[in-house]
């Protein structure tokens, strides 16, 4: 597929968050755009705070030459999806999305109690705060669901020493709970080497991600700024595991993040494994949450074609005016 020099619309949308959600960013109010090229739509989420460029330096360059992958990746979901509403179809038919993690920014007994009885398996935290207090709730809650697995994301917050004394501080039933821990420190080939020798701890890259991050030993990826085909063929050449999650954005977003994980499991069945799909329980609620459902490991694909949402996309308001 082409990316299309059609001029698109956009529609702005503001999504106002439950709590911080995570270590780099204090916002509770994050605005994006929906775009749609001809029967196609897409999202655009900077995380400045990430790096991103802001909103309207991504709308400029969606007018323009089009060089962010964050603006890329929008025209390439709004080509995918206009293909298939073209035909009718869902783009999730015959597609099974792989189980996600919860992923919770800020944890605590009673949410992650919730997670145990929706059916998750393992729950991502945001860390990098308050390490002392994390530490002691990480212990605390290993102890008392010892079935769970833990993912933890520090947003590159540590210095590699500060990370490997949290990691050693922990007791070794603890230690041995995590899953993995994602960009505890900035990504260095030889410091993260040293880090996961020390530990015993699996290393996730996500900042960083890219083909050449071989000192991982699980790779990030989010279709929201990447292309998730490039960088599974770089994963499976490293035997890392590869996990796809959203990029905390609109439920659309989330829905191609979605939608990209099934694609790859079928391309290379199981190597995505628990996935970060599910994340629309951040968010307060509206119609687009609301169409997927429950908060669950499940991922429920909305109703009706392309990536879903007919009746709700055409119903909003949607302007040339950049």
């Amino acid at each position: 597929m082409h990316l299309t020099n059609d001029k698109p619309f956009i529609s702005r949308y503001r999504l106002k968050t439950r709590g911080h959600l995570n270590a780099v960013s204090s916002r509770r109010e994050f605005d994006g755009a929906l775009i749609r090229v001809g029967d196609g739509f897409g999202c655009i989420h900077p995380w400045p705070e990430l790096g991103d460029p802001p909103l309207l330096k991504c709308l400029a360059d969606l007018a323009g030459e089009r060089r962010w992958p964050l603006v890329r990746r929008a025209l390439r979901c709004a080509e995918y999806d206009a293909a298939a509403r073209s035909y009718d179809e869902s783009l999730f038919e015959e597609m099974t999305v792989p189980a996600s993690h919860a992923s919770l920014p800020q944890a605590d007994h009673t949410q992650i109690a919730r997670a145990v009885d929706a059916g998750f398996t393992i729950v991502k935290l945001k860390c990098g705060r308050h390490l002392a207090q994390e530490a002691a709730l990480l212990e605390a809650m290993a102890a008392e669901f010892p079935s769970l697995r833990w993912r933890l994301d520090f947003n590159e917050t540590l210095s590699a020493e500060a990370a490997a004394r949290f990691l050693i501080n922990l007791t070794p039933a603890t230690r041995q709970a995590i899953d993995f821990v994602e960009d505890p420190c900035q990504f260095a080939e030889s410091t993260w080497s040293e880090l996961h020798r020390n530990t015993g701890v699996d290393l996730a890259v996500d900042q960083e991600a890219a083909p050449l991050s071989a000192a991982a030993q699980v790779l990030i990826i989010k279709p929201a700024i990447d292309e998730p085909f490039l960088l599974a063929e770089a994963a499976l050449r490293h035997r890392q595991r590869v996990v796809l999650t959203s990029y905390m954005d609109h439920p659309l977003g989330q829905t191609f993040a979605a939608w990209e994980a099934a694609r790859l499991d079928l391309q290379f069945p199981g190597l995505p494994g628990v996935c970060g799909l599910q994340t629309h329980h951040l968010f307060e609620p509206d119609a687009f949450t609301e169409a997927l459902g429950p908060w669950g490991p499940a991922f429920q694909a909305p109703a009706g074609t392309g990536l879903g949402f007919d009746d709700l996309l055409e119903a909003l308001p949607w302007t040339r005016s950049f």
